[in-house]
């Protein structure tokens, strides 16, 4: 047994005698069959405390041809699961079961303290190919100091494949933030380690972020990435589900409401099976669907479970700086978008532009992107939405959330909050002097322009997006209807809201184009329950006024 190469059970065996062990075993039987496929190459990203590097000595223990495991894998689920057929022929559990030489690197071993990124390169690839050496002493080796020459070596004499496992493969990401060039070494050293190489049975890395992207490219191009995000065929391996959770609750006697209060939120689907002869439509006349796990994070829950005591131990792992850190960060209203879902919202955000990295953020999104990957955010794959999972991640957000800074940013939240709950109430008078305290938040240049109203009253109306959906300038038809906050499927006992302005004129003419534009009539299944809030700046009266910079609001139910 060596430290990198055929690293053998024991790691895994560990984790089986612990007092809380939950069998993942079942995973297994995916990776084999992707085996010697172009999709061999695994990469597995989900945040820390979620069973990475057990999974990882799982698969060391089940691969090592030096390991000697069939008795410890034979009593897991496992050897339970029904062989897969292929063109190939039957895979069963144990097909690859001790097949290969296994090379288990743990990457941040090698960049701790300030050394180089090729420093840090040339020392792997030196104590790897040492323990070579001592396996296959009598295989002549090209080149002693190069690791893809000496997987190429031995497997032209020996014919042996390597499985290539790789923990916290992201390590110079996140430990060396800023160097690029590095970075950039990096990727191109495990592109050329197993890209095109047919020694390669198969590779699997982990990581908390997903692989690095360089615009619309990345050097391992050949991966597919299995996220917290899309776990794809892993989902159910991702953490603990709810069912597991259930039984750990009965067989220690807690409290499952209250863990799940606390540690519940990470909703992830697994893929659309596949239904080649349509039997799932002839007989449902549906389409198949994407199985639904609820994830629980692990770490939390043993904690949990085996003390009795439910509260935060996230901070065990993860200072609340580090969340802090992120959030301060104000990109396109990032900090009231925090203050949103503090407050139970969710948003709908965008992460094709995050690169898959803790520095290199354009806007808001990207920054709610690397919180899911670290796992401060659940997310929502079908509706693209982002929200605060559960108690104990609320608890980071409390804790980093505490200073100076973020008092004005709660007040002004707070603040929407009674304007929403004024216009529920068709309190005018408060929605028109509420709305002109916001519009005065709009730069003196751009005060009397229409855009600078529109975006005062989004401003205004910002917790609005907990219970609505916000579509500025709606096609009614026969006209735009300036904002509509349509409620969110949740919260579909809400009053639509139809917001119409209008400059130097009057409310009246605000409802009366509303109503002379039919602008009801694409909202039919609402009505009833419809807000119609009529707006009007009165932009052309002199500073010397007392009407100065006066909003008047008229709301009328439809």
């Amino acid at each position: 047994m060596g430290t990198y190469l055929n690293p053998g059970k024991r790691n895994y065996q560990i984790s089986i005698n612990s007092d809380i062990y939950i069998d993942k075993s079942e995973m297994i039987m995916y990776l084999n069959s992707v085996v010697n496929t172009q999709q061999r190459f695994v990469s597995v990203s989900r945040p820390r405390r979620f069973g990475k590097s057990m999974a990882a000595d799982m698969l060391c223990a089940y691969y090592d041809r030096e390991a000697d495991s069939r008795g410890l894998f034979e009593k897991r689920k496992l050897a339970q699961c029904t062989p897969i057929e292929k063109e190939s022929g039957q895979i069963r559990w144990d097909t690859y079961l001790g097949g290969f030489d296994v090379v288990r690197i743990v990457i941040t071993k090698f960049f701790r303290n300030s050394v180089t990124v090729d420093k840090a390169l040339e020392k792997m690839q030196r104590l790897v190919i040492r323990e070579y050496k001592r396996v296959y002493p009598e295989i002549e080796l090209l080149d002693e100091n190069d690791l893809v020459q000496t997987f190429d070596d031995i497997y032209s004499v020996e014919n042996r494949q390597v499985v290539i496992v790789i923990d916290e493969w992201d390590a110079p990401f996140r430990e060396r933030k800023d160097d690029k060039e590095g970075q950039k070494e990096y990727l191109d050293f495990l592109r050329d380690l197993m890209k095109d190489n047919s020694h390669v049975a198969l590779a699997y890395m982990t990581g908390i972020l997903p692989i690095k992207k360089y615009g619309k490219h990345s050097a391992l191009n050949m991966f597919t990435e299995y996220s917290i995000m899309f776990p794809r065929q892993l989902a159910q391996y991702t953490g603990f589900t709810e069912g597991e959770v259930k039984d750990l609750t009965v067989k220690y006697g807690r409290d499952f409401g209250r863990m799940k209060d606390w540690y519940d939120g990470y909703t992830v689907r697994d893929i659309i099976p596949p239904d080649p002869d349509h039997q799932e439509l002839k007989v449902s006349g549906t389409m198949p669907v994407a199985a639904k796990y609820h994830l629980y994070c692990p770490l939390s829950v043993v904690e949990a479970t085996t003390t009795g005591v439910v509260k935060d131990y996230w901070n065990k792992t993860e200072n609340y700086e580090a969340l802090a850190e992120y959030i301060r960060k104000d990109y396109d209203g990032l900090k009231e978008a925090v203050a949103l879902l503090m407050d139970g919202g969710r948003l709908e955000i965008d992460t094709s532009t995050y690169q898959n990295d803790m520095t290199t953020f354009t806007g808001r999104d990207d920054v709610l992107s690397l919180l899911i990957h670290l796992g401060y955010m659940g997310y929502d794959d079908a509706k693209s939405e982002v929200f605060i999972p559960n108690k104990e991640i609320l608890d980071e957000f409390k804790a980093s959330t505490k200073g100076e800074e973020w008092t004005d940013t709660f007040k002004a939240f707070d603040t929407s909050l009674k304007l929403l709950e004024a216009t529920w109430k068709c309190d005018s008078d408060t929605v028109a002097e509420m709305v002109e305290d916001a519009h005065n938040i709009a730069s003196n240049k751009t005060y009397h322009d229409e855009a600078a109203l529109s975006y005062g009253i989004q401003l205004a109306y910002y917790a609005a997006r907990k219970y609505y959906t916000t579509i500025q300038e709606l096609d009614t038809g026969k006209g735009y209807a300036d904002l509509v906050f349509v409620p969110a499927p949740q919260h579909a006992e809400k009053p639509l809201l139809l917001i119409e302005l209008k400059y130097g004129k009057s409310t009246k003419a605000a409802m009366d184009q509303v109503r002379r534009q039919k602008y009801l009539d694409r909202f039919e299944h609402y009505k009833g329950n419809i807000l119609i809030i009529g707006i009007n700046y009165d932009r052309d009266l002199p500073n010397t006024s007392p009407e100065f910079k006066h909003h008047s609001c008229i709301i009328e139910k439809a």
